[in-house]
C-alpha cells in the first residue's frame, strides 16, 4: 500500500514537473522557431516588394497575377537617367515684357544614356524571383495570397497591392494555443494580427507590418 502511495506520488511529481517545464519552455520554443519562420517569410515577402513597386515604376500599375510579375521581372528594363539644371534666354518673354536681356528661366533637362533589365537590378545573378511566391517554409506547399487594384482617398485614385500569408500556415505545425495568441498580437515589436503581409488593398502604403528587427537581414 506504501508502496503504491509512493509511486502515485512519484507520478504526480513528474506530471507536474513537466508541466511547469512546458509552461516555460514552450513558449521560448514556440518564439525560436516562429521567429526563424517570419524572418524566411518576409525575406520573401521583400522581394515581392521590390518587384511590384519596379512594376507600378514602369507601367504605372500594380499587378495581381504571378505569371505576369515574373514575366515582367525576366523581360522589363529600367531606363538609367541623367538630370543636369540648364537655363535658357525666353525670347519671347523678353519682348513681352520688353526686356532686351538677362531674362533667363532655369530648368531641367533628363537625358537617357542606356536601360538595364528589371531582374539584374533588383536581384543582380539571382533567380529567386522565381520562387518568391512560395511559402519557404518546410510542408508548406501554398504560395502568397497577391492581389491589385485601386482605391480612392480624398477624390484620388492610387493604385494598390496587397502579399501575405495567414500565420495558421506558417505555424501550422506549432502549439495551438500559443498561436491563437500570435494571431492577436499588437504590438510595436511583433507582427500586427493574423497575417504577415506588405501592402495593402485598402490603403496606400507598401510597407510590411514587420517591425524593424526583421530589415536587418538581407540577400
Amino acid at each position: 500500500m506504501k508502496l503504491g502511495i509512493q509511486i502515485v506520488l512519484w507520478i504526480v511529481i513528474i506530471f507536474l514537473g513537466w508541466k511547469l517545464w512546458s509552461s516555460i519552455m514552450g513558449p521560448v520554443e514556440f518564439n525560436e522557431i516562429k521567429d526563424a519562420r517570419y524572418a524566411k517569410v518576409i525575406q520573401n515577402l521583400k522581394d515581392i516588394q521590390a518587384a511590384e513597386l519596379a512594376h507600378k515604376e514602369i507601367t504605372g500599375n500594380f499587378t495581381g497575377d504571378w505569371d505576369s510579375l515574373v514575366s515582367f521581372i525576366d523581360t522589363a528594363k529600367f531606363a538609367i537617367t541623367q538630370r543636369r539644371d540648364t537655363s535658357y534666354a525666353d525670347v519671347a518673354k523678353n519682348k513681352a515684357f520688353g526686356i532686351n536681356e538677362g531674362y533667363f528661366i532655369e530648368g531641367i533637362i533628363v537625358d537617357t544614356l542606356g536601360f538595364t533589365l528589371v531582374k539584374d537590378s533588383l536581384f543582380n545573378s539571382s533567380s529567386r524571383y522565381k520562387t518568391m511566391m512560395n511559402v519557404p517554409i518546410e510542408g508548406v506547399t501554398e504560395n502568397f495570397e497577391l492581389n491589385a487594384g485601386k482605391v480612392t482617398k480624398n477624390d484620388a485614385v492610387y493604385p494598390v497591392f496587397e502579399a501575405r500569408v495567414a500565420k495558421d500556415i506558417v505555424l501550422h505545425d506549432l502549439d495551438k494555443d500559443l498561436l491563437a495568441q500570435e494571431k492577436q498580437v499588437q504590438s510595436v515589436d511583433g507582427v500586427n494580427g493574423p497575417y504577415i503581409q506588405v501592402g495593402s488593398m485598402v490603403d496606400v502604403i507598401t510597407t510590411g507590418n514587420w517591425p524593424k528587427i526583421y530589415d536587418a537581414g538581407t540577400r
